[in-house]
Parts: C-alpha cells; structure tokens; sequence
C-alpha cells in the first residue's frame, strides 16, 4: 500500500518489541535514538502488541514518534524481491482494478521507494524471508526488477499476524469479507484466539461473527465474488444464512459466479447477484386453464402449480389427446429450451 512521502506506519510502534535486527546494535548504543520506554522491559512480544492495540489512538501517536529513529535505523536493507515469499496469512482479495497498483508502481520508478516493508527471516527456508507487511511495495519492486528496502524483524506466527492486523487498523481499508477470510486463515494456522482478536481489534462476539460466515460459506465462493467494499456485515451474514440452511442455494451461487459476464463486473456488483441467486422465487399461486375444443366446448383442463403442471382430458378425447402429447412433446421442449438459451 503506497503512502505519503515520510509518512510513518503505525506499525511504527512494533520496533518497541522486536528490535529490526539490522540496527540493534546501534540503536542500543546511541542515547539519541533510544525512545522513551518504562525501566520494566516488556517480556514478550504479542502481550505487549496486544496491550497497545487496546491503547487510545492518541497514546500509539505518542509511542510511534517516540520510537520513529529506532525504526528508520533499520529500514536500510535492501533485499533481492525473489527472496521474499508473501505472508503466511494473507489478509487481502485481488483489487477490481490495477488502477491503484499501476500508480504506485510509477511513483517507485520515479520518486524511489520512500517507506520500507516490514520482513521476517522465514521460518523453514534458509536465505528467504516473508513479508510482514508492505506487499504492493514488494510487488512493485518485484515487477520493475529493483531490490525493495526492508525492515528486518524477528518474529512468531502470532507477533506476524498481530503485527499485520496493527497495519491494516492504521489504513482501514480491509473489507468485512477480508476481515473475516483473514481470521479463517489465522484459526487453521493454530494461532490463539486472543491473537487473533489483537490481530483484528475485535472482541468475542465480532470474532464470532467472522468465523461463522467462513464456515457457512465455502472459502472458494467468497474468493470469486471477491472483496466487495461497500457489503458490510449483514449482508454477508444473511448470504451465509441462506446457503448453510440451502442445498441448492449454494449451487445457484456458482451457476450464477460461474458466468463470465458476471465475473467482469466489480466485486461489489458480483455479491450482489449472489445474493439474489439465493433467493428463493416467489411461490406461483395454483391456478387452471380450461381446454375447449375449436367449437368452443370444454373438454378438460390443465392445472399449474410450482414445479407441476397436470391435464385432465375428458374419457372421449383423453387416449388420443395423450398420444398426441407425447408425440410433440420432443419439439415442444426444444423450443423451449431453445427460448432459454440452453439450446
């Protein structure tokens, strides 16, 4: 995510707990650079990332300006893009345009890259590392073949995603759907719940919320319909709803995502005819229809009802009258599946 020249991240306020590795040293020694901090150390990293997300707006401002030199000390490294994997909990759906990213991608060409990423040496594969956060930047970098500066730290599963949620808090630009897919992947990675809520500044009952639709809805349904910005809670809740208690809700869904024509329109326009796929028609209210012959005498009638449809022909003309059905009936449904465009 792009940002104004010198501007600053609250995530600022992390280098408080996780020192960027690359200037510990100096940051110890330099009496300048050492912010303000209370004379008992805080002993971990996610109790006190979760003890500054409970902070007032004003007080992390505070922190942040306090600790800016710490920060900028370690955003020197400037590392090769095709050493850094993504996050291992990704918190974002593909924008709906490249508008943005293009944008950002001429600003770097141009101006440089101001802000750097935050990285982690990764866990597993030596020599490579994942980002914390920064990965339009990392993107950016990756696409126009330049190193990406980067803030080294060294960090847990749960201090990353903590880290990640303090990021997004600062920009609040997750959708409700992002919200929710974030904390679905934070729950399948085994990271606890009172990370998870730090992670997401949320309580129980929210945190409930979120978990609930992923599990109503298939994770690869709300990956297709995609971030949708403007579709807040209630609605992804009443869409949840209405699959889980469906069978054939969720089949309506992908019939109508499954369409190319629906998958240009914008995320917002795509929930929406989700929404309306699951709904079921209104009932057709039962009503009948005399047969008369050409002299215009009756002689039987058809009854039309949601998903039946049934004739009673009079005994003289019933024989011939079924014969001559089922000898139409071939074309007849041709044309009409020929009328619905399933021909």
């Amino acid at each position: 995510m792009s940002k104004r020249p010198g501007g600053k991240s609250i995530l600022a306020n992390f280098g408080s707990f996780s020192q960027p590795e690359a200037a510990a040293a100096d940051a110890a020694a330099s009496d300048e650079q050492k912010p303000s901090t209370p004379s008992q150390p805080l002993a971990r990293v996610g109790a006190g990332v979760i003890g500054a997300t409970q902070r007032s707006l004003s007080e992390l401002r505070e922190e942040r300006d306090s600790l800016r030199a710490l920060v900028d000390a370690g955003g020197g490294s400037e590392i090769d893009p095709k050493l850094i994997d993504p996050s291992p909990f990704p918190d974002r759906l593909p924008d709906d345009s490249d508008a943005d990213f293009e944008a950002l991608k001429k600003l770097i060409l141009e101006e440089g890259q101001k802000v750097p990423i935050q990285v982690r040496r990764h866990p597993i594969a030596e020599g490579r590392f994942q980002v914390v956060y920064g990965h339009r930047r990392w993107r950016a970098a990756s696409d126009l073949g330049i190193k990406v500066k980067a803030t080294i730290l060294a960090l847990s599963d749960s201090e990353l995603v903590v880290a990640q949620g303090i990021e997004n808090a600062a920009r609040q630009d997750l959708s409700w759907i992002e919200r929710a897919l974030f904390a679905w992947r934070m729950d399948e990675a085994g990271i606890k719940a009172r990370d998870i809520r730090a992670a997401l500044s949320i309580d129980d009952p929210e945190l409930a919320r979120l978990r609930s639709v992923c599990r109503m809805l298939p994770v690869d349904v709300i990956e297709t319909i995609g971030r949708a910005p403007k579709v807040g809670r209630p609605r992804w809740v009443a869409l949840a709803s209405v699959v889980s208690e469906d069978e054939a809700a969720l089949g309506r869904v992908r019939k109508t995502l499954s369409d190319d024509k629906v998958l240009q329109r914008p995320s917002d326009d795509r929930f929406k005819l989700a929404l309306a796929a699951v709904k079921k028609p209104a009932a057709r209210p039962r009503s009948q229809v005399e047969i008369r012959s050409p002299a215009g005498k009756v002689v039987g009638k058809v009854t039309f009802s949601s998903g039946d449809i049934r004739f009673a022909v009079s005994t003289d003309h019933a024989p011939a009258f079924s014969a001559f059905v089922e000898d139409e009936l071939p074309a007849l449904l041709e044309k009409f599946f020929a009328r619905e465009g399933e021909g």
